[in-house]
């Protein structure tokens, strides 16, 4: 995003009513509760995709075989109000992409979602259908201060680092860099798999953290096409893709495919897009004319979410978070050692199984 220097006294602005809201907080006049049982929030401090969706997927295979974990999000752009819990009959639009597309994923757990997380929280607790939970995961909710969590993971996306950034809406910051510190730890997403040294060390140094907080670093891991059951490495020179996104930050993901095959066409449409019947057919047609025998209609994962079954043959590309220099038996041990401690009454509340 190219900065517009005009906008400059707009983010200072909107830096003094967010400074202000976090310091009514910090002086406890705005309420904040704290809950029972373990809550871990996954955040940022930008606008747009740090990868929260897939490292909260790995939170949720993390803890779901011994917890019963219950996934809270606002439900960005549902078509519903109030708290909503998933069931068979939910959908991208009654839920929101994201949050349909962890419930299509993880059936096992429980999925709702409600701007107010608060309420969302004292209703997973306490309905009948939900009273099991024993682990919360709040999506996006580094700013929601109403709620505090047992931990706060703030993600970064290396590509975009907050101390390189400005407030909105002049960057792309939500708040002040400074209020990293509200984070116990901190993730440096979508990282290159070939960091070097030096760039651990740059990082770390501008990221000034504090004693307590601790660093890690991710990177992004592409699983297996489905439903076709082909899988990335399959692709050849002589594979033609149509590539359709309506996230963030496609780049990433067109480098990949590009990387594998030169033949790559890519629709591209706004994060969070609801996509139209006209689009739809839009899509189709470019479909049918790509004249390859060896072609793929691919899309991500959350997209796949609110095109459904509108595009019969399309491809879906799972991403998974691949942990940096040996860190993830690291990270795995200090979220379930966090759980385990502040599970209620002291104790695990274990997941039964049949």
């Amino acid at each position: 995003m190219k900065k517009r220097r005009y906008l400059a006294p707009l983010s200072w602005w909107y830096g003094s009513v967010v400074g202000l809201r976090n310091k009514l907080f910090d002086w406890r006049i705005l309420p904040s509760e704290s809950f029972s049982l373990p809550v871990i929030a996954v955040g940022n401090l930008t606008v747009g995709g740090t990868g929260k969706t897939p490292f909260t997927e790995h939170l949720i295979r993390l803890l779901k075989e011994e917890y019963h974990v219950a996934f809270l999000s606002r439900g960005y752009k549902r078509t519903t109000r109030g708290y909503v819990l998933a069931d068979a009959e939910s959908t991208a639009r009654t839920l929101g992409d994201e949050p349909f597309q962890v419930w299509r994923k993880y059936p096992d757990i429980h999925v709702a979602v409600d701007a107010n997380r608060r309420r969302g929280i004292h209703r997973l607790c306490s309905d009948a259908a939900t009273a099991d939970t024993n682990v919360v995961l709040l999506d996006d909710a580094f700013q929601h201060r109403y709620v505090t969590p047992g931990l706060n993971l703030l993600l970064m996306d290396y590509h975009r680092m907050p101390y390189e950034d400005a407030l909105l809406p002049y960057g792309l910051l939500r708040e002040p860099f400074s209020s990293k510190e509200r984070a116990d730890a901190v993730v440096v997403t979508k990282c290159p798999s070939n960091l070097r040294p030096i760039d651990y060390r740059i990082i770390q140094g501008r990221l000034s953290l504090r004693p307590y907080q601790r660093l890690f670093y991710t990177t992004i891991r592409y699983g297996a096409l489905y439903p076709s059951g082909r899988r990335l490495n399959t692709l050849t020179a002589d594979t033609a893709v149509l590539l359709i996104t309506g996230i963030a930050n496609p780049a990433p993901l067109i480098a990949e495919l590009r990387r594998r095959t030169p033949d790559v066409r890519v629709l591209s449409f706004p994060d969070h897009h609801a996509f139209t019947s006209a689009e739809i057919q839009h899509i189709q047609q470019e479909w049918d004319a790509v004249q390859a025998a060896d072609r793929l209609l691919i899309t991500t994962e959350k997209d796949a979410a609110r095109l459904g079954t509108s595009l019969p043959d399309l491809s879906v590309l799972p991403i998974e978070v691949a942990f940096l220099k040996d860190q993830e038996k690291t990270f795995n041990h200090y979220i379930k050692n966090y759980v385990r401690k502040n599970s209620r009454n002291g104790s695990v509340h274990s997941r039964t199984h049949a």
